[in-house]
């Protein structure tokens, strides 16, 4: 998966994000990278079954959606989200925003990343980064569930519609892990 230096971006959803720490180098254990935001860049409202997440923001103004509550914030302000907090942020200034991510355990978050970056790179996502077709969204989000779940439409609705559509899905050819989205959204470091 990731090592140290390599670089990821997301241009759909103006995210990219420079390895600190990847999970190659802690077997797994966990990932650190400098996420930088373009102006309103960021993910979409999601949750973590099992992951653990710090953000630490270096620079620019952020605004985080922590269970409903939102606050702007800068340089110095570092949060911990244990799993099964529903959450969102992204960049609120005008300028890059710049924050240290941590994620713990960090291999399946990786391989999440370079899947649906990848899927955004190859035009496989809509415009907010989610993957399209629906056939190929319940493929990935079938496979990744415990990683990440959207939280709308209801996770209840999603488990139940993407466990129906997910087969068809695979049996149509939609893969959630492809080596070519991580070929797609990887820039190795230079030397």
């Amino acid at each position: 998966m990731a090592h140290t230096g390599e670089e990821y971006e997301n241009a759909v959803t103006g995210e990219r994000a420079v390895v600190r720490l990847g999970s190659d180098d802690t077997d797994g254990q966990s990932s650190v990278s400098d996420l930088y935001l373009r102006p309103g860049g960021g993910p979409n409202e999601h949750v973590h079954s099992y992951l653990h997440e710090t953000f630490e923001v270096l620079g620019g103004r952020v605004a985080f959606r922590i269970n409903g509550q939102e606050e702007i914030t800068g340089p110095g302000r570092k949060l911990e989200l244990p799993p099964g907090v529903i959450h969102d942020f992204w960049n609120a200034g005008d300028e890059e925003a710049h924050v240290l991510v941590q994620v713990t355990p960090g291999r399946r978050f990786e391989q999440l990343i370079e899947t649906l970056w990848g899927m955004a790179a190859a035009g496989e996502t809509d415009a907010r980064g989610a993957p399209r077709p629906l056939l190929r969204l319940a493929v990935v989000a079938k496979e990744f569930q415990q990683e990440f779940q959207f939280v709308s439409p209801p996770r209840w609705l999603q488990k139940a519609l993407f466990s129906v559509l997910a087969p068809i899905g695979r049996a149509r050819g939609y893969k959630a892990i492809d080596p070519r989205y991580a070929e797609l959204v990887r820039r190795r470091p230079a030397g």
